[in-house]
């Protein structure tokens, strides 16, 4: 079976205290960029082995070269800049904590792709696994969502759809870059179909002048847009999240008012947070397409409690009366660390949860 793999992962993983202290001397000048290469490399290479020692068989670079899952990539596009939004958005956590991000991306210019963004960190990655190199990247649409047609410069795209054509065509060049560099397996990281579930978020949309009905729909276009020249052996993901930040979360509800725009995506498989009760239930697989694949995200990544494997089991039979059994694939709900902040947990719960996954997949489909 190719990618995505039975058990499969989502991608980002904890930075060793290495790493960080390293990128921090980087920040403060006390070593030089070719310094903090040489500790990511190396770091790199160990989470690489941790991965193939666990039984995956789509390996990443655990983000490893990245501060946040999405704004490195997408600034690295002339005319995509970060920021500190008008609005900021809440972060939930257990015993009712709560944090809240005020960072967002805006386009400040004419979108244009005038370098390779990851090409060399994939170009590292697949020369460094003997399985299959997986690279994530963040899909443009939550660039969007946060603030609509707000966060787009009037004087560079009076007309929207001429932004849009404009991303996807840097998107479809670093992907073509990609393909030739050897990438066979590409995943698509989407915040905005899961958020737009949430009551509270689709209200913020909505004040924003955009419609969270029609979202979905306009997303889905979108992201299949930047795969329209994808080549015919690249497997692509899509992965959707609810948010994921210091074991906490952003939004909840179940896929029911977005799952016909999410399985319109041109995409051979999708990633699915399930690992709680705010997902909702199985019932919006039903809009799945026929022979695309469904991972379902039932271990969290969010809590060092391992999963018990029997209560996995029943989970992923309780999805197989939407989706085939053939058809679904079992991960961690989300990456470790979608920034370089990372969850509440250890490495060791990390690899542990890692290993329960090709354990699970390996009892169910053999």
């Amino acid at each position: 079976m190719g990618a995505p793999f039975r058990a499969d992962q989502v991608g980002s993983l904890l930075r060793p205290t290495e790493l960080k202290k390293a990128r921090q001397d980087f920040k403060n000048g006390k070593i030089t960029a070719q310094n903090l290469k040489a500790v990511e490399d190396r770091e790199i290479r160990r989470a690489v082995a941790m991965q193939e020692a666990a039984g995956l068989q789509g390996i990443t670079d655990g983000e490893f070269r990245r501060a946040f899952w999405h704004v490195d990539f997408l600034t690295g596009f002339e005319g995509i800049a970060a920021t500190q939004g008008q609005y900021a958005l809440k972060f939930h956590g257990e015993g009712g904590a709560e944090s809240e991000t005020r960072s967002m991306m805006v386009v400040t210019g004419k979108v244009r792709r005038t370098k390779p963004v990851m090409v060399s960190h994939f170009d590292f990655l697949k020369k460094s696994t003997t399985k299959t190199a997986k690279l994530c990247i963040p899909a443009p649409t939550y660039l969007h969502m946060r603030g609509g047609r707000k966060v787009v410069d009037q004087a560079a795209y009076p007309d929207i759809e001429e932004f849009w054509a404009d991303i996807i065509r840097a998107y479809q060049e670093e992907i073509a870059d990609l393909a030739a560099a050897g990438c066979t397996y590409l995943q698509i990281d989407d915040v905005s179909f899961a958020t737009l579930c949430d009551e509270g978020i689709r209200a913020q949309v909505s004040r924003d002048g955009e419609d969270p009905d029609k979202l979905p729909a306009l997303y889905a276009s979108v992201i299949s847009g930047l795969l329209k020249n994808k080549p015919a052996n690249m497997n692509v993901t899509m992965h959707t999240c609810r948010g994921n930040h210091a074991s906490m979360w952003m939004a909840e509800g179940g896929y029911d008012k977005v799952a016909e725009g999410i399985f319109q995506t041109n995409v051979d498989g999708f990633f699915l947070e399930y690992d709680t009760a705010r997902a909702g239930g199985f019932e919006p697989l039903r809009f799945v397409p026929k022979g695309k694949k469904v991972v379902l995200g039932l271990i969290s990544t969010k809590t060092p409690v391992l999963e018990k494997k029997d209560l996995l089991k029943k989970r992923v039979d309780e999805a197989a009366k939407y989706v085939p059994l053939e058809d679904l694939c079992l991960s961690p709900q989300c990456g470790f660390a979608s920034s370089e902040t990372g969850n509440r947990v250890s490495e060791d719960d990390q690899r542990r949860k890692l290993e329960l996954a090709v354990q699970v997949a390996q009892e169910i489909w053999g």
